[in-house]
């Protein structure tokens, strides 16, 4: 599959978002999520849809965020979900995020399979009931270590998106995919831009037997200002710390804008 610039990403949009985790408090949440509004409201060229930005705040956040950014371009996205709604004390069950305004949700991310014990089948049913819930699942995918090859990298990849909808292609179609090398995430600086080029090159040729070679992918791990215009056949970034300071967030969108 011939690679193309991040002006000619596979998917129609670019999509540039980012999460909170856990770093900010309820107070600190809304304040920065009034200034993130800011950035994107002295974006004009933003309504056009070209480039898509979206934000996923911590659960109690999230009534707040819903009316704060109402009317704005932003969509709003859940950093988890529940598989089902029922006796499931302490989750939140896709459809009451849905109620919320909630329109996308982050699944499978790294730190849940790694210190909540969530694997390929939880992820599925999660997936499965975002879907039907009409959220759009983020999964989050890639591969642990560092340094292996491309091929061996996108094998991993592939064969998680196809686990997370228990090969169910069609459903595959309404994903977003964050492809988040795990070795990157936190790290000083992201995985190298070819790297990551050559990885999505590698598992979207996969994907095109199933004819999802326009799945949108984004990558996440230590993404930050000035790698967007680098990357080859992405769908744009998601962020993390690095915009937690909302003008480096704003910084992203000039980015993307100049490149949509």
């Amino acid at each position: 599959m011939q690679q193309t610039p991040a002006s000619q990403t596979p998917s129609t949009r670019i999509l540039v978002g980012v999460s909170t985790k856990m770093y900010l408090g309820y107070r600190d949440s809304l304040d920065w999520l009034e200034r993130l509004r800011h950035e994107v409201d002295t974006r004009p060229a933003l309504a056009a849809g070209r480039v898509v930005p979206f934000v996923i705040p911590s659960f109690p956040v999230l009534p707040a965020a819903a009316a704060l950014l109402a009317d704005s371009p932003l969509l709003l996205g859940a950093q988890n979900c529940g598989w089902a709604d029922g006796p499931w004390t302490g989750e939140v069950a896709p459809s009451m995020l849905a109620e919320l305004g909630v329109r996308l949700v982050e699944i499978g991310h790294a730190e849940r399979r790694k210190h909540f014990g969530e694997d390929d089948a939880m992820v599925a049913l999660k997936v499965r009931a975002a879907d039907d819930a009409g959220l759009t699942p983020l999964l989050c995918v890639g591969e642990h270590d560092g340094g292996q090859p491309v091929a061996a990298a996108a094998d991993f990849v592939y064969r998680q998106i196809e686990s997370a909808v228990d090969g169910d292609w069609d459903l595959a179609g309404r994903l977003t995919v964050a492809y988040e090398p795990v070795w990157a995430i936190g790290a000083a600086e992201p995985a190298a831009a070819t790297y990551v080029s050559d990885v999505v090159r590698e598992f979207r040729g996969r994907l095109a037997a199933a004819g999802l070679q326009d799945l949108p992918v984004i990558y996440g791990g230590s993404a930050k200002p000035g790698l967007l215009p680098t990357l080859e056949g992405v769908s744009g970034l998601f962020l993390g710390r690095f915009a937690h300071d909302p003008a480096n967030f704003g910084t992203v969108l000039d980015e993307a804008l100049l490149l949509a």
